[in-house]
């Protein structure tokens, strides 16, 4: 029932390409102040028209990626990662016109590894490290030499081992900044995801705890009106031989006052801790002849698949939750198969309707409090289900399938079932 954002239109990175722009902006700015400079106030030879045009390519280039950030076209990591290159390169080629990696402005390079190990995965922030290293080692023997910031640049004395202890220095401090920051981005977006999901699930428990003091009052409301049907429906069974309709009748009044009166005793069964571990088969034929109580008319194909014998301890809140499902399965067509197995690890139970299958524009929005695509639903059966069984470490998750009718399957891990003492019956 999760539902995940395609990568190609995530907001971040939209916004992130936003702030390479002014960062690109930043750099292009002085870099042609510095070239301004260096030409007309104090010339130190640099290759001005070449440098000009390299410049004015970048400038086009920022200009154009700035207004797309605005556009509403996707955008994706891919298409992030080939900025971050287009950076590097763009950058190493003016390196290359003035004075290559002895150009006091080639530490910039470590800027594009930065933003590449906070912001892309790490395989990709890697792939932006290796071209950076490869431009800078590519730099210290092909380059345009200016005499005013590399002196002695022909000779193998101090001078070449300044390059060479550069060079060292920016390998070791982009190899710092992919594995320590691109680890630190990481866990800083865990636990962003981990506080988002901890959000939504006390947003859940309010929404569910509000459903629950509406359920305890509603159920004590009906306990009058029931017993009075009760009665009657009492009287007429007395007749000489009653009409199948009131014994049928008779039977769903009981389980009505049955499960008004489960309600009342399962928080005092839980906190009391008076649930033995009972077998799973025993437990699910059981739950699934309750269903068949319920929904007497209803065709159903039941099929155990060959699994071991295990116990395990069941909350009174799970029979309701695969209750409900079921129950949805059965409002959605006359006929319902389900298919049930399980291992030492999970129990899985797969429901099959043949009704019309789920509508398109609510599939988004099923297990959400008071969604639904039946016309008399309430839209709490499936938010109650699926908010229970992920207490307990379980999914649900609807599909439509390729002949018809919906698909509904359930997970539930026995780790959070099974009793300290072991599974095995």
């Amino acid at each position: 029932m999760h539902r995940v954002q395609p990568d190609d239109n995530n907001p971040a990175v939209r916004q992130n390409l936003y702030f390479l722009s002014l960062i690109r902006a930043i750099a292009i700015v002085g870099q042609a102040l510095a070239l301004l400079y260096f030409t007309t106030i104090t010339p130190i030879g640099l290759p001005a028209v070449e440098i000009a045009i390299v410049l004015s390519i970048y400038a086009s280039l920022t200009l154009a990626i700035w207004l797309r950030s605005y556009r509403s076209v996707p955008i994706g990591d891919s298409e992030f990662l080939l900025h971050l290159l287009s950076d590097i390169v763009f950058f190493s080629i003016l390196l290359f016109f003035s004075g290559g990696a002895s150009n006091p402005f080639v530490s910039y390079l470590l800027i594009p590894i930065s933003i590449a190990a906070i912001t892309l995965p790490r395989r990709h922030s890697i792939g932006v490290a290796l071209l950076a290293l490869l431009t800078y080692s590519l730099l210290l023997k092909y380059y345009v030499p200016i005499a005013a910031i590399a002196p002695g640049h022909h000779q193998m004395g101090s001078s070449s081992l300044h390059v060479l202890g550069m060079w060292a220095n920016f390998s070791i401090s982009a190899a710092i900044v992919i594995y320590f920051i691109s680890r630190m981005a990481a866990t800083l977006k865990q636990q962003q995801q981990e506080i988002a999901m901890r959000r939504d699930a006390q947003l859940r428990d309010e929404q569910l705890l509000a459903v629950a003091t509406l359920a305890a009052g509603t159920a004590h409301e009906l306990g009058t009106p029931l017993n009075t049907m009760k009665l009657l429906v009492d009287e007429m069974l007395l007749e000489k031989d009653p009409a199948a309709d009131i014994v049928l009748l008779s039977k769903q009044l009981e389980q009505c006052k049955s499960t008004l009166k489960q309600l009342l005793t399962t928080a005092e069964e839980f906190h009391s801790k008076q649930q033995p571990p009972q077998p799973i088969e025993h437990y699910l034929k059981h739950l699934l002849e309750r269903w068949q109580l319920l929904r007497p008319t209803l065709k159903t194909a039941i099929h155990f698949a060959d699994s071991p014998e295990l116990s395990a301890v069941f909350h009174p809140t799970i029979a309701q939750s695969i209750l409900n499902l079921l129950n949805n399965a059965a409002d959605a067509s006359q006929s319902v198969d389900v298919n049930i197995a399980w291992d030492q690890k999970i129990i899985t139970l797969m429901i099959r309707d043949y009704g019309s299958g789920l509508k398109p524009a609510t599939m988004d929005n099923l297990g959400e409090l008071f969604a639904t695509d039946k016309a008399d639903g309430l839209g709490l059966g499936l938010f109650l289900s699926q908010a229970t069984l992920t207490r307990f470490g379980g999914s649900v998750t609807l599909q439509n399938a390729p002949e018809g009718g919906t698909v509904t399957r359930i997970t539930l891990p026995l780790a959070a079932l099974v009793p300290s003492s072991g599974a095995a019956t």
